[in-house]
């Protein structure tokens, strides 16, 4: 029964009588479907809709609470402050330093994780530290669920929200109105024009370092990102990954061979030719 405490994870409570109206129409959470004993990932996002940060946000009382990386906690407090104009909304940061994350059976209180719950696995998040398994188990099970966390797998304001699929884990909403993004985002999901996807990286040996291209016949489609021995997540290039597979050309991280797979929960398939990926 894990229960892991990440330390550098930090919070900002949001509260007031229009804080849910405020975030509603900013971030890509649809907060009118959150239930009170859920944590759904979520993400400011730059006008061109790529992320700006990301989160993940919970009821908590009568406001909200957001954990996000602690290195993103002064800019995205800073930035919310920024669109408040005269919105009746108030932030701060928890006192409470880090959060543990438990599963398989841990009681310990707090709201489950939609992104592992598309998995199947219970997952629950709570400020402070409750917990001293070592943080690879945490790593170890993100990875092989195809959960992907900035600045480990992808790059702020380098990624789409479908890149790290956002568009199936409960972080976009695409019925709730507007939102800084949302056109890009909208376009993207409805022309079905995303091409990188999060996949799990498996190596004929141990993986090297994070931020190793993936390549094919020396062509780069996608970079290494959260690694725990021969198990890894990269954002790659799908349909280039879906046509290698169908030639049955290597997939190399450096000089490791390695396959890769989508999550099986996301439904996603690779395209298998040039023609079925602009379908």
């Amino acid at each position: 029964m894990p229960a892991v405490f990440l330390r550098e994870r930090s919070l900002i409570r949001i509260t007031g009588a229009e804080a849910e109206t405020f975030l509603h129409n900013l971030i890509t959470t649809d907060l009118a479907s959150l239930g009170t004993d859920e944590a759904r990932p979520g993400a400011l996002l730059t006008p061109q809709g790529k992320i700006l940060f990301d989160f993940m946000i919970w009821r908590d009382g009568s406001g909200f609470l957001l954990e996000t990386d602690t290195a993103q906690r002064e800019g995205l407090l800073k930035r919310l402050t920024m669109y408040r104009l005269r919105a009746k909304v108030d932030f701060g940061s928890e006192d409470a330093e880090g959060v543990t994350v438990a599963w398989a059976g841990n009681e310990t209180e707090g709201p489950k994780d939609s992104r592992f719950a598309k998995a199947g696995t219970v997952l629950m998040r709570t400020p402070g530290e409750h917990g001293s398994d070592p943080e690879t188990l945490y790593d170890e099970l993100r990875i092989v669920n195809g959960i992907a966390v900035s600045g480990r797998d992808f790059a702020l304001q380098d990624a789409f929200p479908h890149d790290v699929l956002m568009d199936l884990n409960g972080g976009l909403g695409f019925r709730k109105g507007c939102y800084i993004g949302q056109e890009v985002v909208s376009r993207m999901h409805h022309r079905g024009t995303a091409r990188r996807r999060v996949v799990i990286v498996k190596g004929s040996s141990g993986l090297p370092a994070s931020g190793t291209e993936l390549t094919v016949g020396g062509k780069p489609i996608g970079a290494l990102g959260s690694t725990v021995d021969s198990l890894g997540l990269a954002v790659i290039r799908i349909d280039r990954a879906g046509e290698a597979m169908a030639e049955h050309t290597a997939i190399q991280a450096a000089d490791v061979d390695v396959t890769v797979s989508l999550p099986a929960w996301s439904g996603l398939s690779f395209p298998a030719s040039a023609d079925e990926a602009s379908a």
